[in-house]
């Protein structure tokens, strides 16, 4: 049987969120949003926010997300899409549709892969509709799409395959979690235990202490927005010739310093830098901390704890865009113990962000070979 063409409403129900924001609660439903979409596809529940029992019943009256059903975000940002994995208790945020397969007709793990491919973001980014804020696809037209689709036990044959590579990424980033829980454990023993002093963050660390010259000898440059960053890893970077980089691109990173994005502290966008190359370079949006009398993982657990987070939040100003300063992070105030501590400390926790960073590099590597087999899977060119 030959590959045909279907739209998604052949095979799907599409329902969009709700058009509004409601009230947060400390627990309860989780309430999904696009910062919960992982740009390279999956979900990220490690931010997340809740809501009461009373809010969810009034915001899952259209549709409740279940298992396996396939959420997308289809306004402001756009190609980010995961399957709802099971025992999933929430709803749907604002911008975003959930799209429910019939598994009779089509594999949800296909059409999953098929939004990821390349052929089809550029088929969004061709029906994209451009406003005067944000880009959007129109939820009404969506059903309407079409997709390519293989017989049923071939659409199952290359998700497994494609699934294999996400459940190695998966596993890796599980360890990664299991070590920043370790390291941030140990931190706060010795917090809880010991007598603290409060100085400014300027006195321990510099602020964007190097800049990017016109005149530098660099050909290109590895650039990091904001958008390549998630909470604790910097998630993708860009090639750019030097002479065509983005105006931003002033921030230059060496090993060990810590990124934190200025404009919306409250998604904590931030990240220490591990073993960079050497044209690393980030975006003015961001501060980069360079410790100078303090070890950088010590740091590192200060300037990411709740405390600093809910300080930077306090301090940010701008109703669209909230955004802190460079001196807002130099006056910030933090409590350290004594110096021995603090090295007994780095010499227990550096070899973990090694280990973190080998598990991304692997993971780079992993998304590389998924991302070179999914477009020749997608087009029939290996016949599986």
């Amino acid at each position: 049987m030959s590959w045909e063409k279907k739209s998604i409403k052949d095979f799907a129900e599409v329902y969009d969120g709700p058009h509004a924001t409601p009230k947060e609660s400390d627990r309860g439903p989780i309430f999904l949003g696009i910062k919960n979409l992982k740009p390279g596809g999956g979900i990220d529940l490690s931010d997340i926010r809740y809501i009461s029992d009373r809010e969810f019943e009034q915001w899952t009256k259209r549709v409740t997300p279940r298992k396996n059903d396939i959420v997308l975000s289809y306004e402001a940002t756009l190609h980010r899409y995961a399957i709802i994995p099971e025992n999933f208790i929430g709803c749907l945020g604002r911008r975003m549709a959930l799209v429910r397969v019939n598994e009779d007709i089509v594999c949800h793990k296909f059409i999953y892969y098929t939004f990821l491919s390349d052929v089809w973001r550029g088929f969004i980014d061709a029906n994209k509709l451009t406003g005067a804020t944000v880009d959007r696809i129109s939820i009404t037209d969506f059903p309407g799409y079409e997709i390519n689709l293989p017989p049923f036990p071939t659409q199952r044959r290359i998700a497994s395959i494609l699934s294999a590579y996400d459940e190695l990424i998966e596993n890796n980033l599980r360890r990664v979690k299991l070590l920043e829980e370790r390291a941030r454990l140990r931190y706060k023993e010795i917090v809880r235990g010991e007598k603290m002093e409060t100085m400014k963050l300027k006195e321990l660390a510099s602020v964007n202490q190097l800049t990017l010259k016109l005149t530098s000898n660099l050909d290109k440059i590895l650039y990091v927005d904001i958008s390549s960053v998630s909470t604790g890893n910097i998630d993708s970077k860009t090639e750019f010739e030097l002479k065509d980089a983005p105006g931003r691109a002033k921030r230059i990173l060496k090993h060990e310093d810590i990124i934190w994005s200025c404009v919306r502290p409250n998604r904590k966008s931030y990240s220490i830098v591990w073993m960079p190359e050497e044209n690393l370079i980030a975006s003015t949006g961001f501060a980069v901390i360079t410790a100078n009398g303090i070890p950088s993982t010590f740091l590192y657990q200060i300037a990411t704890a709740n405390e600093f987070v809910n300080y930077l939040e306090n301090h940010a100003k701008g109703a669209t865009y909230p955004a802190v300063t460079a001196a807002d992070f130099e006056e910030a105030l933090i409590s350290i113990p004594r110096k021995k501590l603090m090295e007994e400390y780095h010499e227990e926790i550096y070899p973990f962000f090694d280990l973190k960073n080998n598990l991304h590099q692997q993971n780079a590597k992993l998304r590389e070979a998924r991302d070179i087999l999914l477009p020749r899977l997608m087009s029939g060119e290996i016949v599986v």
